[in-house]
């Protein structure tokens, strides 16, 4: 039975309303010595209580889509086949051009149930990080439009928070109910939207890094990602033609592969996310002090061989994002460029989701068209 299918939701609605008339029919009539109805009664509180909150859990997780999977819930899903030392471009050794030239892999795509059918997802076998996940795609309205048959589009991979799914993006913020009628009206520009899968070790965060032995995820969004949407799609893979985008722990590793990887990305949206890794309890980077020390933000940025050619636009409340953004704009070097945008809503989709307009009319004048 699905964790977000309508069977499961029925059957925690159908015991639900039992729990509740249970009680009211049967309260009365338990018979027996005190300590045998006052343990009936108990129970009966008891079950009351669990399925209510399975049905709230339930309820939630089907419009939010924090968990795909049963094993997403219980952390025993496995998306990692490999986690070799692959360098610290993440490529195995291999040239830019070499990865780029390999024979492309054409994938099978299906659409997402309860998405209109705009929404694709594949099964992604990762050849250089060794992850084996679903990633999400949708394809703007001017995609299929005759006029635009020989034309490439620019792209934004969305990262969602822990937990959190590649749906997250489309069934939590609506990204791309909200974005289509902006690109019907040339308000902002025409983005291939693709959000692959984050959670890769059971229900830690990766903070998007390669940990050799454990998971390669940088290289999984930054490289494999990257060659499936070219590969598949009318998409070039030139770093001014990407954005990433991500929201909480997402935010911070949307920010951390633009300014590792300018090659790869042009720019950056973060929202409500951090520079200190840390500051998300369940991260396998912080567990590590050196590799907390190494992949914050602000250290990334100070230590950089060259300053990185990308933008980063960080919005948030004032200690959720805000002033993480206003210490990198204050570090950041030309060229560079950090917009810190101080915002209200709290620390939920429906506020990121308010944002979406905004940030991405920046990407529009950020991110080129191929």
């Amino acid at each position: 039975m699905s964790l977000t299918g309508t069977p499961l939701f029925a059957t925690a609605v159908a015991l639900t309303a039992i729990a509740v008339v249970l009680p009211l029919l049967v309260w009365s009539k338990v018979r027996g010595p005190a300590v045998v109805r006052v343990a009936a009664r108990g129970l009966m509180l008891v079950f009351a209580q669990v399925t209510a909150v399975a049905l709230v859990f339930v309820a939630v997780n089907r419009d939010m889509n924090f968990y795909a999977s049963w094993g997403d819930l219980f952390g025993t899903g496995k998306y990692v086949t490999a986690a070799p030392d692959l360098g610290p471009d993440g490529l195995g050794g291999k040239k830019a051009e070499q990865v780029r030239e390999e024979p492309k892999v054409r994938q099978k795509f299906e659409p997402v149930e309860g998405l209109g059918g705009r929404v694709q997802k594949t099964e992604l076998d990762g050849k250089i990080s060794g992850v084996k996940g679903d990633v999400m795609v949708w394809l703007p309205p001017q995609y299929d439009d005759p006029a635009y048959k020989d034309k490439k589009f620019p792209v934004v991979e969305l990262i969602p928070g822990i937990p959190g799914t590649g749906k997250s993006w489309f069934q939590g913020l609506h990204a791309h109910e909200v974005l289509e009628p902006l690109m019907k009206e040339g308000k902002v520009a025409p983005f291939i939207l693709v959000s692959p899968r984050a959670m890769l070790l059971g229900n830690a965060d990766t903070g998007c890094a390669n940990i050799t032995g454990k998971v390669n995820a940088d290289s999984w969004f930054s490289v494999d990602v990257r060659k499936m949407v070219t590969d598949n799609f009318r998409a070039s893979d030139e770093a001014r033609t990407w954005g990433v985008a991500g929201y909480s722990a997402g935010a911070y590793c949307a920010a951390k592969l633009a300014v590792l990887h300018p090659d790869r990305y042009s720019a950056a949206v973060s929202l409500s996310g951090y520079n200190d890794p840390g500051q998300e309890p369940s991260s396998l980077v912080a567990q590590d002090p050196e590799l907390r020390r190494t992949h914050n933000l602000k250290h990334l940025l100070k230590t950089a061989p060259t300053p990185p050619a990308v933008a980063l636009w960080m919005s948030g409340a004032e200690h959720d994002g805000y002033l993480s953004g206003t210490d990198l704009k204050g570090i950041a070097q030309a060229p560079t460029t950090v917009h810190a945008e101080k915002v209200t809503g709290g620390h939920n989709l429906e506020s990121w989701s308010k944002q979406l307009p905004q940030t991405f009319d920046w990407l529009t004048k950020t991110v080129k068209a191929p």
